[in-house]
């Protein structure tokens, strides 16, 4: 068995468990083979939930179609993840404006993309000593870019090299895709909610009912 599945049905060896049925309700603590009946007669498997509780947590559920709907879920998930790469734009320190519109446009469609944009500019011979000039091209750059783009990190010198780091703005989510995190949000935390096991309520004390007899001389 896979250490990350949970125990589900005879695999179950504890003597007693606290139940919750398919629609979330607590049954209660049990003997495990109880609950283990109770399961075959809704045609639904037993499913350890919580293995280090006391007694542990199980519920009723199919486990097939609950591994199904988890695995569609993560591969959702994965198809809506994106990798960010690092896309790299070179510029020099001699370059000329129908270039910078070249590279600008490059820039652009990879911060569209969701990439990172390397900047950099490599200084040849005596040019190292007119950075400044360098300085003025990047942030010539990044103030064209601002509208794609933010800067992540300044430009600074290394060695022979000057580099920046742009990476794309967020996109701004509408009022129904926020609405609708929120739901989901939500909805998962009331399943949450519906799972974890409640505390029993403690008996209270009776008390003590004085008779007025025991209050007469």
């Amino acid at each position: 068995m896979d250490i990350n599945e949970p125990m589900i049905n005879e695999e179950i060896r504890d003597r007693e468990v606290r139940l919750i049925d398919s629609e979330g309700n607590q049954l209660g603590v049990m003997p495990t083979k109880q609950a283990l009946e109770m399961a075959e007669e809704a045609g639904l498997d037993l499913v350890k939930i919580v293995a280090n509780a006391q007694p542990p947590v199980c519920k009723l559920m199919d486990y097939d179609k609950h591994r199904y709907e988890q695995s569609k879920r993560e591969r959702d998930l994965r198809k809506n993840q994106r990798i960010v790469t690092l896309k790299e734009v070179q510029l020099s320190a001699t370059i000329e404006e129908n270039d910078v519109q070249t590279k600008f446009r490059n820039a652009v469609k990879f911060l569209q993309d969701g990439d990172k944009v390397k900047v950099s500019i490599r200084f040849r011979g005596r040019q190292i000593a007119h950075a400044d000039i360098g300085m003025k091209i990047m942030e010539d750059f990044a103030s064209r870019i601002e509208e794609y783009g933010i800067v992540e990190r300044r430009p600074s010198l290394e060695g022979r090299h000057m580099i920046m780091i742009l990476g794309p703005k967020a996109e701004k989510k509408s009022f129904a895709e926020k609405s609708k995190e929120r739901k989901e949000k939500n909805a998962s935390k009331q399943a949450e909610q519906n799972e974890a096991p409640k505390a029993e309520p403690k008996p209270q004390p009776k008390k003590k009912v004085r008779r007025e007899s025991e209050n007469m001389i």
